[in-house]
């Protein structure tokens, strides 16, 4: 954002909370405000907080990126009330489409039927009993706020609802804040197709081609490719239709992406994305159109400067989202910490958009998203094996990724031909994936500091030359970063089962004198926005339940003591 906003002579502002103060976002801003503590409830979705620093910095617009409030209606209608742009579609557009039930209902108006589901909020578990129990297990709690796998659990029996709209409703206020959720039909082998749509303020709407963002682990995307391959002739045409229908029918404007869920050649409504989506540049590459510059001149209330028949499609080009997790058994267990090597490949046609340097901390109270890697290619297998060679290239240490099973997939013949689905990978052996890439050295760093000031709120950053032998804060000497290794723990000596990440425990599911099983769950660890359950690693008695909801632990903090 702050590049684009470069490139067209804009000035960027950023915001910040402590846990970013140092965040790469607020270095390449033009200026910089602390919004307040880590936890998102105490800066990036406190409202009052984000419409101080825009009074205060005299910003022009906002753009809410793609994450927190980015979707969020009553923030965009008080930005505006506000004065200032918002660089997405108006608030009504964002209330029909932002609510995935009433989106649906939208959906239908418009003639492109969704998936099979409720229209109004769970109020309780026995509704998914009786939804599971008319269309079939398993059936799909969503959150009705959220979106990107976030309050989103798959239910296989009447037994798991209580517990499952439970977790995904805390989910869904952890990240959203709100807890609404409604269900859907769980189709068993679908595709994940979207169609990201543009409009301009003067009635002019058009899409830029289809995506696939089948692959995918706990219902959330690790690679993703424009356009969707081996669609049946004319599909892709008619779900672009269908996806400016969708648009034009809530009024939409600026940039949007329809997602859709596809099977036995029939696809169906899933969701509006009423944001820039997360795998953006695949379209970018196929059209050579900046999306993000183009979102900042129709809400400025430009027109878009092209009609859909000038639309074309070049090549093919996939995506891997690099996350700071351990893929070890197919757990991907959010690995928090700081970066000690991070080393971007290169190439023609070979693009990574990075949120983090060298030194940079992986926050447990954020998203992993390390980075982006896309290749193009002039059709889908050269832009594939681009792809593979560019993540072999890469090199990420200080915490665990998710680049040795993205390999795997691009190699695997099921991808290679397109016929997997969203639940394809959690059907794979993923047990041979070491952890790796998590531990590095320390980094030597040029004897020119960056010391961060703070006047009225408003960060700045001032270059100084500490003399030989100065001790910097926090006892590392200059020139040098502290590595946090991040090393997971599943149970140490005499059944002392211990946290595998930072994080804050939601929930307590047993209590001292309790009996438990081996693999029972013990309680529910939420880090960088997403529930871990941690189980017993053996059968015995509770003897001892060190935290409680509400409680913050780092790696290795012990939990639960189990006497076998």
């Amino acid at each position: 954002m702050a590049r684009a906003c470069r490139d067209l002579g804009i000035t960027s502002v950023a915001v910040y909370s402590d846990a970013d103060r140092g965040a790469m976002h607020v270095r390449a801003a033009d200026e910089a405000y602390y919004l307040g503590e880590a936890r998102p409830a105490d800066s990036y979705l406190s409202v009052p907080r984000l419409l101080e620093v825009l009074e205060r910095s005299g910003a022009d617009a906002v753009h809410p990126g793609y994450g927190f409030l980015a979707e969020n209606a009553d923030f965009a209608e008080q930005v505006t009330t506000a004065g200032a742009c918002w660089v997405g579609p108006p608030a009504p557009a964002i209330k029909v489409m932002g609510d995935k039930i009433s989106s649906r209902v939208a959906a239908m108006g418009a003639g492109v039927p969704p998936v099979p589901g409720t229209e109004e909020p769970l109020a309780g578990p026995e509704e998914v009993e009786d939804f599971g129990s008319r269309y079939g297990w398993p059936v799909a709690i969503k959150a009705a706020y959220g979106g990107g796998g976030r309050g989103m659990r798959v239910v296989g029996s009447a037994s798991e609802a209580a517990e499952a709209l439970a977790s995904a409703q805390r989910e869904a206020v952890a990240a959203f804040g709100r807890p609404e959720c409604y269900l859907e039909k769980y189709l068993p082998w679908p595709r994940h197709v979207e169609v990201q749509v543009f409009a301009d303020a003067h009635g002019n709407v058009v899409h830029l081609g289809t995506r696939d963002c089948t692959v995918q682990r706990r219902h959330q995307k690790l690679v993703e490719e424009a356009p969707a391959p081996s669609l049946p002739d004319g599909l892709a045409e008619a779900m672009g239709a269908a996806a400016v229908k969708v648009a034009r029918a809530c009024g939409y404007v600026n940039a949007g992406t329809v997602e859709l869920i596809y099977q036995d050649g029939q696809f169906y409504f899933l969701e509006m994305n009423t944001r820039l989506q997360v795998e953006h540049p695949v379209t970018e590459m196929v059209t050579g159109l900046d999306l993000v510059c183009l979102q900042l001149m129709v809400a400025a209330g430009g027109r878009l400067p092209f009609t859909q028949d000038d639309v074309r499609l070049t090549g093919h080009a996939i995506e891997v989202r690099v996350n700071a997790e351990d893929p070890a058994g197919g757990k991907f267990v959010p690995t928090p910490g700081t970066l000690a090597r991070m080393r971007a490949p290169g190439g023609p046609w070979v693009r990574t958009d990075a949120g983090y340097e060298v030194g940079d901390t992986v926050s447990q109270y954020y998203d992993n998203l390390v980075a982006k890697v896309v290749a193009w290619g002039p059709d889908r297998d050269s832009a594939r094996s681009r792809l593979a060679r560019a993540l072999a290239e890469l090199e990420v240490e200080g915490v665990a990724t998710t680049v040795p099973v993205q390999l795997m997939v691009l190699e695997h013949p099921d991808f290679a031909s397109a016929r997997h689905s969203t639940t394809w990978l959690a059907g794979l052996d993923l047990s041979p994936f070491p952890a790796a890439g998590r531990h590095g050295g320390a980094q030597h760093q040029p004897p020119r500091q960056t010391v961060e000031v703070e006047l009225q709120g408003r960060r700045y950053e001032v270059a100084v030359w500490l003399p030989p032998g100065f001790s910097s804060p926090g006892g590392a000497p200059p020139g040098h970063a502290a590595v946090a290794t991040g090393s997971a723990v599943q149970a140490v000596a005499g059944g002392q089962v211990a946290a595998p990440m930072q994080g804050t425990v939601v929930k307590v599911l047993v209590e001292e004198g309790q009996a438990v099983e081996a693999s029972q769950p013990l309680c529910v660890l939420e880090a960088m926005k997403m529930e871990n359950s941690i189980v017993a690693p053996l059968a015995g008695t509770v003897t001892e339940v060190r935290v409680g909801p509400g409680s913050s632990v780092g790696t290795g903090d012990v939990l639960v003591v189990i006497e076998p």
